[in-house]
C-alpha cells in the first residue's frame, strides 16, 4: 500500500502529489488541477475535448454501473434505473423532497420521517452518498488516466447554503470513492478564486456570485479582505435552474401541438422531450431560431419566444438577488464585481438582466461550467503550499463527533475545519419516557465508534418524560484556537443543560493521526457497508416498535384479515433483521411501509372524526 504523505498541522500535502479540485454538480461534474508548468488551473478533458462528466448513474439489469456520458442514453430507454440530480438529495429526508418526487424518473423510498432519503433500483437500495461516490470515482479515474498519476486528495465544492448534514454527506461520498477530502469550500468562493479575486491578500472587495446551474440557483454576496472570504448573505432556489428553462420549452411545444401534459407521465417520452428542449436552449444562445421534430411533433421555437416564456424564471432569480442584498444590508451599487457561474448563464437574456440590475458588465470570460472546478483547483494548490501569500488558518486534524444509535459515529466538526469553530446538531430520544441520554464524544474518521478514539462521555439527565422522538436535544461543539473542545447538551423544551471540556488531540502523535486517516480511506467501503447494515437494522427495529404500538391502539380500525397480513409483513421483517443484507432489510421494510400506509390515513381520519364529533364547522 502506497504511503500518503500528510502534514498534520497545516493539512498540506507533499509537492510530488497531485491534489485536485472537484465541482460535484447537479447536472455535470468536473475535476481540475493546477498545471505546474503553466501555473494555471485546467479542467481535465476526456480525449482532450470535453471536461463535463454528466452527473448520471445507470444500473443495468445485471447490476453493472455506468457513469457519466455513457449513461445519458438510458435516461430515455431505462429511466427507472438511471439516477440524475442526486445532488438535490444530499443530506435530505423524504419529507424534504416529496413535493418534487414527480420530477425524478426513479423510485425514491416513501418514508414519511426524518431518515435520509434512499433510492430503490430493482431490489437494491442506494443512498445519495453511495451514488455521489460513483460520480467522484469516475472523476478520479478520468484524472488518473489523463495525468498518469494517482489522485488521492481533493477539495470539493458545495453550495454556500449547504448545511452540516449535506457537507458531511459530501465528505462521506469522497471517502467512499477512496479520496481524502482536505477541504469542503463554497462554490461562490471557488468561482471568485478562478477569476483571481481574493488571491491578493491586500485586496478588499464586495462581490456577488450569480450561479444558475442545471437544477439550482444561488446568489451569494461575499466580502473579501486579508485573503479571507466572508459570506455576507446567500439566497436562492434549490428547484430553479436550467432544467426549468427546458421544461418551459417542452410545455410550449405540447401546447403548440395540442398534446396533453399528462403525456409526460410516460417517463421515456418526457425524458426525450427534455433532452430535445435542452438542445434547443443551447442552440438559441447563439442563434435566432431552432427547428426540430420528435415523432410527429413539431419542435420549433424562436429566441424571442424563448425569452418570453422564460422571463418569469429570470425574474424569480432577481427576487432572490434583491433578498440577498437586503440581508447583506447593501445596495446594488455597493457590489464591485459580479461573477457568473453555471451553464444557464450563457442565456443572453439572463446575462443582460443581471448586468442591467447591477449597472456594470459581468465577469463571464471563463467557461461558466468550469469556473467552480478551476477555483477548487486553485484552493487545492493553496493547500499544497504552492501559493505562499495566501493565509491558511489552523485546522482540526481529525473529525469530532458523538456516538449515535447502532454504535455509529455522527460527525459534528469535520476534519480540516478551520479553528476556532463551532457547530451544533439536534437529536432526540429513541425510547418512550427516556429521561437520560449518554453523550459519548469521539475523534476519528471511521463510521463505527469502536474504530475511533473515545475522548469523553457524560450523562444529560432531567429530560422530561415524553414519547420517543419528541424531545429536542441540541449537541453543540465549540473548538477554540488552543484546540480545547467544549461539548454542551441542551434539551430545548425544558432548558436542561450539561457540558464538558476535553482536549481532542491529547496523547496522539502525528504518526498516529496519519494512521487513523489512512485507515479511514482504506476501510471506507467496508465501513459504509457496516454503517448501512446497522442503520437499516436500527430503522427496522423502530418501525417494528411503531407497528406494534399501532396495532395495540388501532386494532378496531382493522379487519382480521388486515391484522393477519400486517403481522405477516412484520414477521418477514423480523426474520431478516439480524442478517447482514441491508437491501433485503430495506425491501421488507418498504413492503411493510407500503402495506400499512393506508392504515395510517384511516387512523388519522378516525382521530379527526372523533375530535370533531358534535362540533359544527
Amino acid at each position: 500500500m502506497a504511503k500518503i504523505s500528510i502534514n498534520i498541522k497545516e493539512a498540506t500535502i507533499e509537492k510530488s502529489e497531485i491534489i485536485a479540485g472537484i465541482d460535484l454538480g447537479t447536472t455535470n461534474s468536473l475535476i481540475a488541477f493546477v498545471n505546474k508548468e503553466s501555473g494555471h488551473p485546467e479542467c481535465i478533458k476526456e480525449d482532450g475535448v470535453n471536461s463535463l462528466v454528466p452527473s448520471l448513474v445507470h444500473f443495468d439489469p445485471e447490476g453493472n454501473v455506468i457513469v457519466g456520458s455513457r449513461a445519458r442514453t438510458y435516461l430515455v430507454s431505462d429511466p427507472s434505473r438511471t439516477i440524475y440530480s442526486v445532488k438535490r438529495l444530499m443530506g435530505k429526508s423524504y419529507k424534504d423532497v416529496r413535493d418534487h418526487e414527480s420530477y425524478f424518473g426513479y423510485k425514491i423510498i416513501d418514508e414519511d420521517d426524518d431518515k435520509l432519503v434512499k433510492i430503490r433500483v430493482d431490489n437494491k437500495f442506494y443512498t445519495p452518498i453511495e451514488l455521489s461516490s460513483l460520480i467522484l470515482l469516475e472523476l478520479k479515474q478520468r484524472a488518473e488516466k489523463v495525468l498518469s498519476n494517482e489522485v488521492k486528495k481533493v477539495v470539493i465544492t458545495v453550495p454556500a447554503y449547504f448545511n452540516d448534514a449535506q457537507r458531511q454527506a459530501t465528505r462521506d461520498a469522497g471517502k467512499l470513492a477512496g479520496l481524502e477530502v482536505l477541504r469542503i469550500i463554497n462554490e461562490p468562493t471557488a468561482a471568485s478564486l478562478a477569476y483571481g479575486i481574493g488571491l491578493d491578500k491586500n485586496e478588499k472587495k464586495t462581490i456577488a456570485v450569480y450561479d444558475l446551474g442545471g437544477g439550482t440557483f444561488d446568489i451569494s454576496i461575499l466580502r473579501i479582505h486579508d485573503g479571507i472570504f466572508e459570506v455576507l448573505s446567500t439566497n436562492g432556489d434549490t428547484y430553479l435552474g436550467g432544467d426549468d428553462f427546458d421544461r418551459a420549452i417542452v410545455d410550449s411545444w405540447l401546447q403548440k401541438n395540442q398534446v396533453s401534459p399528462e403525456r409526460l407521465s410516460d417517463k421515456s417520452f418526457s425524458q426525450a422531450m427534455r433532452l430535445q428542449a435542452e438542445e434547443a436552449k443551447v442552440y438559441l444562445s447563439v442563434h435566432d431560431s431552432y427547428e426540430g421534430k420528435h415523432d410527429t411533433l413539431n419542435c420549433n421555437i424562436t429566441r424571442t419566444e424563448f425569452e418570453s416564456i422564460t422571463h418569469h424564471l429570470i425574474d424569480k432569480t432577481m427576487v432572490c438577488v434583491k433578498k440577498a442584498l437586503k440581508d447583506a444590508k447593501l445596495d446594488a451599487s455597493a457590489i464591485d464585481s459580479v461573477v457568473m457561474v453555471g451553464g444557464a448563464t450563457r442565456i443572453p437574456s439572463v446575462k443582460k438582466m443581471v448586468s442591467d440590475f447591477f449597472g456594470k458588465p459581468v465577469y463571464d470570460k471563463l467557461n461558466p461550467d468550469e469556473v467552480v472546478a478551476l477555483g477548487a483547483a486553485i484552493q487545492a494548490d493553496v493547500l499544497a503550499g504552492n501559493q505562499k501569500d495566501i493565509l491558511l488558518l489552523d485546522v482540526t486534524p481529525l473529525s469530532l463527533g458523538i456516538e449515535t444509535v447502532g454504535e455509529l459515529m455522527d460527525v459534528i466538526i469535520p476534519r480540516n475545519s478551520k479553528i476556532p469553530t463551532s457547530a451544533a446538531r439536534q437529536y432526540t430520544t429513541s425510547v418512550d419516557g427516556q429521561s437520560k441520554l449518554k453523550i459519548a464524544v469521539y475523534q476519528g474518521e471511521r463510521d463505527v465508534v469502536k474504530d475511533n478514539r473515545k475522548l469523553a462521555e457524560f450523562i444529560l439527565t432531567g429530560i422530561p418524560a415524553m414519547p420517543a422522538g419528541l424531545p429536542k436535544i441540541e449537541i453543540s461543539f465549540i473548538l477554540n484556537a488552543d484546540g480545547i473542545l467544549k461539548v454542551r447538551a441542551k434539551e430545548l423544551r425544558s432548558g436542561v443543560v450539561q457540558s464538558i471540556e476535553v482536549k481532542p488531540q491529547y496523547g496522539l502523535t502525528d504518526v498516529e493521526v496519519e494512521k487513523m486517516l489512512l485507515d479511514s480511506i482504506t476501510h471506507a467501503r467496508d465501513d459504509m457497508q457496516i454503517r448501512a447494515v446497522l442503520e437499516a437494522q436500527t430503522e427496522a427495529s423502530q418501525v417494528l416498535q411503531s407497528a406494534e404500538k399501532f396495532l395495540r391502539l388501532n386494532s378496531a380500525l382493522l379487519s382480521e384479515e388486515e391484522m393477519a397480513s400486517m403481522r405477516s409483513h412484520m414477521k418477514a421483517l423480523e426474520q431478516v433483521l439480524t442478517g447482514n443484507d441491508k437491501d433485503l432489510i430495506h425491501l421488507r421494510l418498504d413492503e411493510l411501509n407500503s402495506y400499512t400506509a393506508p392504515f395510517a390515513h384511516r387512523a388519522m381520519d378516525a382521530a379527526i372524526a372523533s375530535a370533531m364529533k358534535g362540533k359544527k364547522v
